[in-house]
């Protein structure tokens, strides 16, 4: 009884990942909040990932999630696939790519997805084809926030991801009113720009985040010596800016997980992927996560008891740095103890 009227209390104040309002969700008022409330106690999923798209406009080196040679999903599957993951149960879809943006009907996806599904709804983008009209077109459509990619100020040849880039197209978004957050990784030729994104975001009163890179094909973590400080630089910089009531976007567990990775320390979890968070391919195959994309089951094919299968500890868990299934997995696991930093840390920005 105890953790639930902590977590009632705590609960819209933690969510700040995406504005929850009668605008930006069909529906009565607080029904996302309240349906959230029950995942915990509840064996249905809570968030689902759909690729959109297999291709980019860009090739980043350390990414491993896109193909150029794919053809686009076709509007009515994808609708099929959106259709299943409501039903299955999730609240919540980050429609992703490759470059979602390439989609020529992501305005209709969106408008699929937050108005006649009701399902909380964020891309996540490069930003670079990213126009007035289409930021206007996503938050008619119900977009709840767009995360826009950035690893560094200015372009490299491993990763053209630049804020310097991105600025323009943050104006867009302004004058839409369509919320967003700049997220950025943290690997070799990221980190020595990587508090210039964060100082310039947090500057600007932009939600931020830096996390380190998975640098496995299996998703995995590894890092050599001689970068552990410069990660473990930009992971405090992070931390002592948001316990100051600064813009950082990023939970103080996960800060916390970053840490630990780095150290190769182990951390008591159980990976949820495939349970309470799932990905769904631009072929309409059901992942476990981005980087464990067994069992490529058909989504439609896909049942209630098969996500419950994968309530379990996971082979591929340690050392995982995939953020999504990792943060919603902590959480789950041990809820008090996610949320305990986190209030910490945010009555020392309230006093600071």
């Amino acid at each position: 009884m105890l953790a639930r009227v902590l977590y009632l209390t705590f609960f819209n104040r933690y969510f700040r990942t995406i504005d929850i309002t009668e605008e930006s969700m069909p529906g009565p008022k607080g029904n996302y909040t309240l349906n959230r409330l029950k995942r915990i106690w509840d064996d249905k999923p809570i968030a689902a990932h759909l690729y959109v798209t297999d291709n980019c406009n860009l090739e980043c080196d350390y990414c491993t999630e896109y193909d150029h040679s794919a053809p686009h999903p076709p509007l009515d599957d994808i609708k099929k696939w959106i259709t299943k993951i409501r039903d299955l149960g999730a609240l919540r879809i980050g429609l992703q790519g490759g470059e979602p943006l390439m989609h020529p009907d992501i305005v209709e996806i969106v408008r699929y997805c937050a108005r006649e599904m009701g399902l909380l709804t964020t891309v996540a983008t490069n930003g670079f084809l990213l126009s007035e009209e289409m930021a206007f077109g996503l938050k008619d459509a119900g977009l709840s926030a767009i995360y826009l990619s950035v690893d560094r100020m200015t372009p490299i040849p491993s990763t053209r991801k630049s804020l310097k880039t991105i600025i323009p197209k943050m104006k867009y978004l302004d004058a839409a009113g369509l919320r967003y957050i700049v997220s950025g990784v943290l690997f070799g030729e990221s980190v020595a720009q990587s508090e210039q994104v964060l100082e310039y975001c947090l500057e600007h009163k932009v939600p931020v985040q830096a996390r380190i890179v998975h640098t496995g094909t299996d998703g995995t973590f590894s890092v050599s010596p001689g970068e552990k400080a410069e990660l473990q630089r930009v992971l405090d910089f992070q931390h002592e800016k948001k316990r100051s009531g600064e813009t950082i976007h990023v939970a103080s567990a996960i800060i916390d997980y970053q840490r630990k990775l780095i150290e190769n320390e182990p951390v008591d979890w159980t990976c949820l992927a495939g349970y309470k968070y799932f990905f769904v391919s631009a072929k309409g195959e059901f992942w476990q996560c981005s980087m464990n994309r067994a069992p490529n089951t058909p989504l439609m094919d896909v049942t209630p008891e098969m996500l419950k299968t994968y309530n379990r500890k996971k082979s591929c868990q340690k050392g995982c740095g995939v953020y999504c299934t990792v943060g919603e997995s902590l959480f789950n696991n041990h809820p008090l103890r996610f949320l305990r930093p986190e209030i910490r840390d945010r009555i020392k920005a309230r006093f600071s």
